[in-house]
C-alpha cells in the first residue's frame, strides 16, 4: 500500500528517524496484534520512499497495511520529522524477510536462511543453510552438513530464503 505524503519540516538523519520511528511504531503494533519488521528511508529513482514491513500470525492484510499507513501519518504528520516529499509505503515483509531480532532465530529454526557476514569476518561472505536456533547470544546454522555457531556481531544481515 503506498500514500503520498506531504513535506514536512524539521531536519534529521536517517539514522535517528528511523530509530524514531521504530521507537513510535513497535508498541503500536504490538497493540495492533502485529510486528514491526523493519523501517527503511532511502532515495529511490525521483524521490524518497519511507518503508514500514510490518508482520504477523497469519500474514498481513491490505486492511492490516492501511491501519497502519494511517497511525504512521497521522503521527509523521503531527511530528513534522521529515523535511522534503516522500511516499510512505507499509507492507509485509515478505517470503523472504529479513531476521533482526534475537526472537527471529528463535521463531524460524528449521528454516532455510541466507546470511551475509561482515567482511572482517574471516569466514567468506555468504552462508546459505538451514537455521538451527539460537545459543545464548550465538546463531546456529547447519550449512553443507556442517554445523557452524555464529556470533551476531559477524552478521551483517540475515534474512530468510527460498533458495
Amino acid at each position: 500500500m503506498k500514500d503520498v505524503i506531504g513535506k514536512v519540516c524539521v531536519h534529521t538523519s536517517s539514522d535517528a528517524l528511523i530509530t524514531r520511528l521504530e521507537a513510535f511504531a513497535a508498541p503500536l503494533l504490538t497493540d495492533l496484534g502485529m510486528e514491526l519488521v523493519e523501517v527503511q528511508f532511502r532515495r529511490e529513482g525521483q524521490g524518497w520512499v519511507l518503508r514500514f514491513f510490518i508482520d504477523k500470525e497469519g500474514g498481513i492484510t491490505v486492511d492490516d497495511c492501511a491501519a497502519v499507513s494511517r497511525e504512521v501519518s497521522a503521527y509523521l504528520e503531527v511530528e513534522d520529522c521529515i523535511d522534503h516529499a516522500y511516499v510512505l509505503e507499509v507492507s509485509s515483509p515478505g517470503l523472504e524477510r529479513p531476521l533482526k531480532k534475537p526472537q527471529d532465530f528463535t521463531r524460524f529454526t528449521g528454516r532455510r536462511v541466507r546470511i551475509k557476514l561482515r567482511q572482517d569476518s574471516g569466514m567468506g561472505k555468504v552462508l546459505i543453510g538451514t537455521l538451527l536456533g539460537l545459543e545464548g547470544d550465538e546463531i546456529v546454522l547447519l550449512v553443507d552438513q556442517t554445523k557452524l555457531t555464529l556470533h551476531r556481531e559477524q552478521i551483517s544481515r540475515a534474512r530468510l530464503t527460498l533458495d
